[in-house]
This record gives C-alpha cells, structure tokens and sequence, in this order.
C-alpha cells in the first residue's frame, strides 16, 4: 500500500507538469527526489550482485569435475630383484603419463551453504537500509529548501504591500508639496525608503529562486517561480514510536553478525563427500602393466574439523562483541533522538506562545501606523516618524509569518525526527 501511494503521488506530480498545472507539494517533491536520487540504482545492483552471488553458493550443490593430465620420468622405479626361471617379471617404466577427469560431489556440507545464503540475504537488507538513511538524509535537504522557499515567497508578499502603502502615502505627500503646506524632504524620506523596501525584494526574490533552484535540482523537474507551493498542514505524531531508517539498520546489522556467527559454527560440522577418477594412464591402476590402459575409481569421504585450537570460539566472541557495539550505538542514537525531540517540542511551544503575542502586536501596530499615517496627511508629523511606525508594522507582520512557517516546519522536523 505504501508503494502504491507514493507511486501515486510522483505520477500525479508528473502529469501535473506534463499539464501545465504547475502544482507541487512537500511530499511530491520527496518522492520526485528519491526517484531522481543518482544511488537508487545502487539498490538494484544490491539486489543483482547477492543474486549472483547465491547462484555461485547454489553450484556447491553441484559436482565438481577437473579435467588432469600430466607426464613424468623418475630416476627409480620399484624392482623384485629374483631370478625365477621361466618367470618374466616386468619392470616399471621411468616415463609416466596420465589423463583423467577427476569429480566430488557433495552429499552433506554440514549447512554451510544455506548459511552462506542466509549471510548474503543479510548483507543485501543490510546495504538496502543504509541506503534508506540516505533517502532519508535526502528528504531533509527538500524539507530546508521547501519552507525556505515559503518564507522567501511569503516576505517579498509583506514587503511589496509596504510599497504599495508607500506609494499611496507619496501621491498625498506630492499633492502638499504643489500645494507648499509639505516640505519635499518628506517625499524624499519616502521615496529612499521605498528603494531600501525594493532592495529587501530582491534580496527575498534571490532566495527565493536559489530555493527553487535547489528543488529543480534534487527532484529533477522544472520548479519555476510560477510553480504553485501548495502547503498542507502539519500534526504532530507524538503518539507512534521512531520509525528512523537507521533503526532497521542496526537490526540488519545484528542479523547479519547473527549470520555470521551461524556459518562459522557450521564450518565446524562434518562434511561428506563423494569422489571419483576417470582416465588413462601408462601405466593405469595396474603398476605392472607399462601399456596405455583406462580407469577408474570411486569412494567417500569425510572431513572433520576436529580440534582447531579455539578459533571458532574467538571468532564468536568476535561477532558478539561487534554486536554490542551496534547495540550501544543504536541505544546512543535513541537517546540523541529522544533529545532533538525533546528540544524540537520545546521550540513549537515557543513559538506557538509567540503567535499568540504577534497576532496582538500586528493589530496594534496597524492601529499605530493608520493614526500616523492620518497625522502624515495633516502634517502634524514628519515622514521620519511616519517611517519608523510602518517600518515597525512591517517588522511585526513579518515576524508572524515568520513565526507561521516556523511553526509549520517545527512539526514537520518533529515528525521528520521520528522518521515519520
């Protein structure tokens, strides 16, 4: 079902740019990037690499068969030193030659094939998941450039109201000055605050695109200024456990130790064999016969690893010991993960107290700048003092969409910290 649904989504995303209905959201972009992510096709080389690698440990199952030959001469050759009469004992020949395929086959291998199996399992699920921390690490980098851009995007909305403001306050103050009840320094105030708001647009504008830019880049598709950030809101899982990649990779880590430890132990098991020999030979089997003559011979084996002076059991100790390790790493990662969660709460509750106030400051700063902008008019203060209560408006608003989009992304690392 997981896999349906974000297939889902990247189609769905496709066909939106394929359409012209420029609209992504948060979880597209992840799943475009993973798709566009350059060591995915490492995860399919994992899986054809064991499955090259199993095929081989399957042929153990299979006869061995070599192909032999050699020629030799010898300074000695054995001799029956008696003179029976009538009786022709025949001698050795100094020059030897054999050829003949030789072949074993396995009849019982002790297990050691289906563990060296089971340890190649182990390393592919191994490889997968650290793989998936770098995914993971991956939606991290969309997570920063997403709500970058949203803040980008929702500054440059504030500042171009203020001048929009401003602008409005210029034609009032440019009709005084024909009129001579305003002095031009007035209009002069406003018009350089005017170029200071503009230059804080394209500051906002610059980052806005290297966000968006950032996007193309992972997710591999054209993310323009007129591509839509449809948000979502945002909730707070504190009821599930950690779902964090690195978690399953520590468990296939201690399955593939597990692994390891299960085919030393059965390398230590008797083995059974089966073998044979198949050829000519000047001489064959006959030593006294110095014709070419065929042939064969066939028997069991067994070996038996009986004494090997503790080396299974410091090799144990060894896996065991490794896997201690993974699991104080692993209980080190779950406490420095129960720490960011535990600060990254903390910072939602602050901000979340923050918007109560800046929802009351904005509203009083409107009030503030709406009462000297009326005095403006009248003249009974200067463009100055008129600046300072919009810059102070502009300030507050921008600190609640600040602190909106903080929140937003708050939760969202909270959530991304719990690997959810």
């Amino acid at each position: 079902m997981k896999y349906i649904s974000r297939t889902f989504i990247l189609l769905f995303a496709t066909f939106q740019f394929a359409t012209g209905q420029t609209e992504v959201t948060l979880e597209g972009c992840q799943q475009l990037a993973r798709e566009n992510y350059p060591n995915l096709k490492k995860k399919a080389i994992f899986s054809e690499i064991t499955a090259l690698k199993q095929e081989n440990i399957r042929t153990n199952y299979l006869p061995i068969v070599n192909l032999n030959g050699q020629a030799t001469y010898q300074s000695d050759v054995p001799k029956i030193n008696l003179d029976i009469p009538s009786i022709n004992i025949p001698t050795v020949s100094k020059g030897q030659y054999k050829a003949y395929l030789e072949f074993q086959q396995s009849i019982w291998d002790g297990g050691i094939n289906q563990s060296m199996q089971l340890v190649e399992t182990a390393a592919l699920a191994a490889n997968i998941s650290e793989l998936e921390i770098e995914f993971f690490k991956l939606e991290g980098q969309v997570n920063k450039a997403w709500f970058s851009a949203l803040l980008s995007k929702k500054s440059k909305k504030i500042y171009e109201a203020q001048v929009e403001v401003i602008r409005e306050k210029q034609k009032l103050l440019e009709s005084g000055i024909k009129n001579g009840v305003i002095e031009q320094s007035n209009l002069d105030i406003l018009l350089a605050e005017e170029q200071q708001i503009i230059q804080n647009i394209l500051e906002v504008e610059a980052g806005y695109g290297a966000s968006l830019k950032v996007l193309s880049i992972l997710t591999g598709t054209s993310i323009g200024e007129t591509t839509k950030l449809k948000t979502t809101e945002n909730r707070l899982d504190a009821t599930n456990g950690l779902k964090r990649p690195e978690l399953a990779f520590f468990g296939d880590q201690s399955q593939l130790l597990d692994a390891n430890a299960e085919l030393i132990e059965k390398q230590r098991h008797p083995q059974v064999f089966g073998f044979g020999q198949a050829g000519v030979g000047e001489p064959g089997l006959n030593m006294l016969n110095n014709d070419f003559d065929s042939f064969y011979l066939v028997g069991v084996g067994l070996k038996w690893k009986v004494f090997d002076w503790k080396k299974t059991k410091r090799d144990k100790m060894i896996l065991q010991m490794q896997k201690d390790a993974v699991k104080a790493q692993e209980e080190t990662f779950n406490q420095s993960i129960q720490v960011l969660l535990e600060q990254q709460l903390s910072t939602i509750q602050k901000i979340e107290k923050l918007l109560q106030s800046d929802t009351k400051i904005v509203s009083l700063r409107e009030k503030v700048a709406k009462n000297a902008a009326s005095k403006l008019e009248n003249g009974t203060i200067t463009s100055a003092d008129y600046i300072t209560e919009l810059n102070a408006e502009l300030v507050a608003k921008l600190r609640l969409e600040t602190h909106k989009l903080q929140l937003q992304e708050a939760k969202n690392n909270y959530n991304y910290i719990k690997g959810i």
